[in-house]
């Protein structure tokens, strides 16, 4: 339903959620003083301003109603990763979380747009991008300690407002401020599991601060499916911490600064020796927000990612999965990001809304390796990396002409940069200790990206409205992808220096149904990636290949590639009934037609389904809650069948599974949780291997905890 969103005073704040328009108060009048008695001579009472601290950005603009935006409030007791692969079409890469997953393959994309690990849709926490500086991927358990209030996910792309890298659309995380509140948990579950988590908020003046902290760990499940394990295979063991800090005070009536910090440190392994990783990171942001709606409203925003990560990997595992040897080492692997953005929105009138502003992001990093080992000994190493800026500028207007139709349309212009690309490749041993095998500085490249958006929604009744986009979007490729090769197992694959930004085009158009009760919204579309970034098989071993050396018998060689382009289009229905208010339930659904079209080297997967997309994506809640606190909630997840290889020869079947959550008050300030995830212990697979070996992933996991809340 459109609300006369432009219309409201200065004194709100409109949060869009779902296409439902709230309103919060930034300040009021308080009387110090009683009110006279009708004939009274008295002085009128003095009124003075109570600044209510907020913590948001500025609201979200009316122009995203012409957009597919569906709001979860993710459940706490799960991992947020697992939370958010629940709403259908996105995904993660491969489906394991992050207690089991190499960390390199969790990027994040939506619609099916999707042929390697690196994030397509842009994940942002209160306004900061997320993918890792270096590799693209998203560290989920960096997100642990943070108290997330809500995850808006617009599906549909289109640089816009959000910036570079939102190919397939923009998913907006939300920090919370508790007040003066304490609150800590501990939780032992399946496995050895020990989880505790520990907010505490403090007003300040005027001003809050919250302190979060997280701590996980576990003795893991085994990965491969039991029917192909050998003696080598082994429970896949995690430990997980984070801590963060955030204060939100008024600069003045109507302004506000923001500043977070956080840092965490994630330890895990895949199940067998040398399958180690280890991730850490440091976040710190700081935001200025003014909400003047008489004169300008702005946001500022400046901020920094600093990031470590060193793997380790196994292979030349023989059939029967008895014995296992290191075969390569990422033993340094840091990257920074740098950024800044600045929105101004100027008072243009009471029918249109403008938001004019640019954006800048650096990522500088780099990857330290040792490889071909003999005798458990490394006998070359390798370091390569580079720098990438992106520079942009964006204006975007809408307008309402009337109380049923918004309209809003958008330009978005980058400059980019990719420059000091280096790879070194060199003998670790006698006799030549140090002597280079590849030295190599890469010619520095540059290029303009023009991008823009568009689209209209119309109330065809007080509760069904029609809504229609359509938008452009691009992707510079990840040092990552332009300077690192990589193997995996016996198959290796080359970097590609020359890679070209991805682009993305898409056109959206929904119905939405909203009674108040009942929510109901169906959307078609259709998105196509160009020049999109794969992993191309060109040939088997064995034999020397160029960028990785020697591939054995067993192994394939790759090279990412820009490919000519993958296309998606599909269906995309969501529906809710609030039966009370203490019971909800829920449905969604995604269909997508997803393949991928090229030629030249990647001729052979012409026509093909890009890897790991389900065609069918399927979900389901059944949750109550009553106003003291007890809850109980019921997900199902359905996935479908998707293949594992480019090449479409290996399957993975489909899965459905079912997870569920408890909360019950013991006393006003205790409470006892508990949750069950996969309740029926269903094989999700997340890998397939060239000969056969299947990864699974989410086995049965019984947790049951206590929280204190005062």
């Amino acid at each position: 339903m459109i609300r006369k969103t432009l219309l409201l005073s200065a004194s709100l704040v409109i949060l869009s959620q779902n296409n439902t328009v709230y309103a919060q108060t930034v300040a009021k009048n308080v009387a110090i003083n009683p009110p006279c008695d009708e004939g009274e001579d008295c002085i009128l009472p003095e009124r003075i301003k109570e600044i209510v601290v907020i913590g948001t950005a500025l609201e979200d603009p009316i122009g995203d109603l012409a957009y597919n935006v569906t709001t979860i409030r993710p459940n706490p007791q799960f991992r947020l990763e697992n939370e958010l692969r629940k709403t259908p079409g996105l995904q993660q890469f491969r489906a394991s979380d992050a207690r089991t997953a190499n960390p390199t393959s969790q990027g994040i994309t939506l619609r099916g747009l999707s042929a390697n690990a690196a994030s397509r849709a842009l994940l942002l926490l209160d306004g900061v991008p997320q993918s890792d500086p270096f590799g693209g991927w998203i560290a989920w358990p960096g997100y642990d300690a943070l108290p997330i209030t809500q995850a808006r996910i617009k599906r549909g792309g289109g640089s816009g407002a959000d910036g570079q890298g939102a190919l397939a659309g923009t998913i907006e995380l939300f920090s919370s401020d508790i007040g003066n509140a304490f609150d800590v948990s501990a939780a032992y579950g399946s496995r050895d599991i020990f989880e505790s988590k520990l907010s505490a908020g403090r007003k300040l003046g005027q001003g809050q601060l919250t302190f979060s902290a997280s701590y996980a760990r576990g003795d893991g499940f085994i990965p491969i499916i039991e029917e192909q394990r050998g003696s080598i295979d082994r429970q896949a063991a995690y430990e997980q911490i984070g801590a963060a800090l955030r204060f939100v005070a008024p600069l003045t009536e109507l302004t506000e600064l923001q500043a977070n910090i956080r840092a965490f440190t994630d330890d895990r392994e895949r199940g067998f020796a040398f399958s180690e990783n280890h991730n850490d990171g440091v976040d710190a942001s700081i935001r200025i927000v003014n909400r003047n709606s008489d004169n300008l409203k702005y946001s500022a925003l400046a901020y920094i990612q600093i990031r470590n990560f060193d793997a380790s990997f196994g292979g030349g595992i023989p059939a029967d999965r008895s014995s296992v040897n290191q075969v390569f080492e990422q033993f340094n692997v840091p990257s920074t990001g740098l950024g800044a953005r600045l929105e101004l929105r100027p008072n243009i009138g009471d029918i249109a809304q403008l938001r004019i502003g640019g954006d800048w992001r650096r990522t500088v990093g780099e990857t330290n390796e040792r490889f071909f080992f003999q005798g458990g000994v490394p006998l070359r190493g390798r370091n390569a990396g580079g720098e990438s800026d992106t520079y942009g500028l964006f204006s975007e207007i809408s307008v309402q002409p009337s109380d049923k139709l918004i309209l809003t349309g958008g330009v978005r212009v980058d400059f980019w940069n990719i420059s000091d690309g280096f790879r070194r490749e060199f003998e670790l041993i006698n006799p030549f200790p140090g002597s280079p095998r590849v030295d190599i500085d890469f010619d520095n490249r540059s290029g303009t990206e023009f991008t823009g958006r568009g689209g209209f929604t119309y109330e065809i009744n007080e509760d069904i409205s029609l809504r229609g986009a359509a938008y452009l979007g691009w992707r510079l490729p990840t040092l990552n992808e332009l300077f690192r090769p990589f193997r995996v197992g016996p198959d290796a694959t080359a970097a590609n220096e020359f890679l070209e930004p991805e682009q993305s085009e898409g056109i959206d158009l929904g119905l939405d149904y909203d009674d108040g009760n009942y929510q109901l919204g169906v959307t078609l579309f259709y998105n196509r990636l160009e020049d999109a970034i794969a992993n191309v098989t060109l040939d088997s071993g064995p034999g020397l290949f160029p960028g990785v050396g020697f591939v054995s018998g067993a192994g394939l060689f790759a090279q990412r590639q820009n490919i000519d382009a993958v296309e998606a289009q599909g269906l995309e229905f969501d529906a809710k009934l609030n039966l009370n208010q203490q019971l909800s339930i829920g449905a969604s659904y995604s269909y997508i037609d997803a393949n991928i079209e090229s030629s030249g080297n990647a001729l052979a997967i012409n026509g093909l389904r890009p890897e790991q997309v389900a065609d069918h994506h399927a979900s389901g809640f059944v949750r109550y809650e009553d106003s003291s606190g007890n809850a109980v909630s019921f997900d199902a997840t359905y996935l479908g069948s998707r293949f594992e290889d480019d090449s479409n020869s290996l399957s993975l079947t489909d899965s459905l599974s079912i997870d569920a959550s408890a909360a019950y008050k013991i006393t006003k300030n205790i409470s006892i949780n508990a949750r069950i995830e996969n309740i029926f212990d269903t094989q999700i697979q997340a890998a397939i291997s060239s000969t056969g070996i299947i990864e699974r992933t989410r086995a049965r996991t019984i947790v049951v905890g206590l929280q204190l809340s005062l």
